[in-house]
């Protein structure tokens, strides 16, 4: 019998578009013949949608068309089992969900909630869970845990948006103490969405504002120069996590921007309004594999790479993104990405692991871990209310 497979995309936050291109190569990678695959499309407003058209991804160029062609959907559990059903139409036809196979990036989908709303309605999913998610979008958490952990990060501090007018002398003194130039990100956004670079003094205010649009906390750090930027994935669970490929990532600007993981390779194809479509998302990034390493630096970057994993109680496949210095050879953890751009498949093909065995593992990994879930004790069989009196 085939395991019905729910993959979800979308959601509110800024990489929505990218969120879609994640989940058409997954779709277009999942084993028809294993599984029966629901595409689940969460609108911006977060409305929930399915339908046929959603395994093509020229039918995303328009989505408010595209939502007029889908079947609004709700998810309810009856029993033992949650169901996936068209809102409208008396005889539609309910189908169970047996895993989600999470694609969603950003606020809404890889920091949490969608994981929580999951576990409420009692679905393995192939993520990270709620607290290893949260800890992974929030980059000043993330620093924090990092730190605990012994892994080396670049000199960094954070503010909140709605104080930066009121400590920018405090703010002024600390990115001196650190020196320029810095770099400034938003805490909870991904695919280099609102960074900011700062040469100078002049600069700080100026940008902090830019970037505040984005976040209500943000994150200053050092920047380097002379740098090369190299990824790993890390995937499977605590218990086991296993190693990719590692890749250098070829930038074009002072950092590798959206435009240079998203609007390279495949996205010059096409008219500039099918941007979104004719990406192909973070495959189509220009990189070396592997990476120009030393044998010490690519030493240190497996075993940082376990320990972040670990340290973040992260699960099914992530990202986890290095900053080296050119003119030190110091390796540096930058961040985790815990549902990454194209789920890095193209780092774990280099090891033999292609997209369609990749997704295996992970819906493997995700009911495994929510039959470990299960074995726990999470309540106790009471009858305080029968006692209680008000008052």
């Amino acid at each position: 019998m085939k395991l019905n497979v729910a993959v979800f995309m979308g959601g509110q936050s800024c990489e929505h578009e990218i969120s879609c291109i994640t989940a058409n190569q997954a779709l277009k990678a999942l084993d028809n013949e294993k599984y029966e695959i629901i595409p689940v499309y969460v609108a911006k407003n977060s409305d929930l949608y399915t339908g046929e058209k959603l395994f093509e991804l020229k039918n995303y160029y328009d989505l408010d068309a595209l939502c007029k062609d889908l079947d609004k959907v709700c998810l309810y559990k009856d029993g033992n089992k949650t169901y996936i059903r068209p809102i409208k139409g008396f005889f539609a036809k309910a189908q169970p969900i047996d895993v989600a196979f999470l694609a969603m990036h950003g606020t809404g989908g890889e920091d949490g909630s969608l994981q929580g709303f999951l576990e409420l309605m009692d679905i393995p999913y192939t993520s990270s869970n709620v607290l290893g998610s949260a800890i992974g979008q929030d980059k000043v958490i993330m620093k924090e845990v990092l730190e605990m952990e012994d892994v080396p990060q670049l000199p960094w501090f954070y503010v909140f948006s709605n104080e930066i007018e009121d400590n920018i002398r405090e703010i002024e003194e600390t990115a001196k103490e650190i020196s320029y130039p810095l770099i400034i990100k938003p805490a909870n956004l991904g695919s280099s969405i609102g960074i900011e670079i700062v040469h100078k003094k002049s600069e700080l205010l100026p940008k902090l504002k830019e970037c505040a649009r984005y976040d209500s906390k943000l994150v200053i750090e050092k920047m380097v120069t002379n740098l090369k930027e190299v990824n790993i994935s890390v995937m499977g669970n605590v218990y086991d996590p296993k190693l990719s490929a590692i890749e250098e990532v070829m930038k074009n600007d002072e950092l590798l921007s959206f435009k240079d993981k998203y609007e390279s390779g495949g996205a010059k194809k096409g008219p500039a309004k099918k941007v979104p479509g004719a990406s192909k998302g973070m495959a189509s990034t220009s990189r070396k594999i592997p990476a120009r390493l030393t044998k010490k630096q690519e030493e240190t970057v497996r075993e940082n790479a376990v320990k972040a994993f670990r340290g973040l109680n992260a699960n099914g496949v992530v990202r986890i993104d290095y900053i080296i210095d050119g003119d030190t050879g110091k390796v540096y953890v930058n961040e985790i990405n815990s549902i990454p751009g194209s789920l890095a498949f193209y780092l774990w093909k280099e090891v033999g692991v292609d997209f369609s065995k990749e997704c295996d593992i992970l819906i493997d990994n995700a009911l495994k871990m929510y039959r470990e879930k299960k074995k726990m004790t999470r309540s106790f069989d009471t009858n305080i209310l029968s006692n209680y009196k008000e008052g």
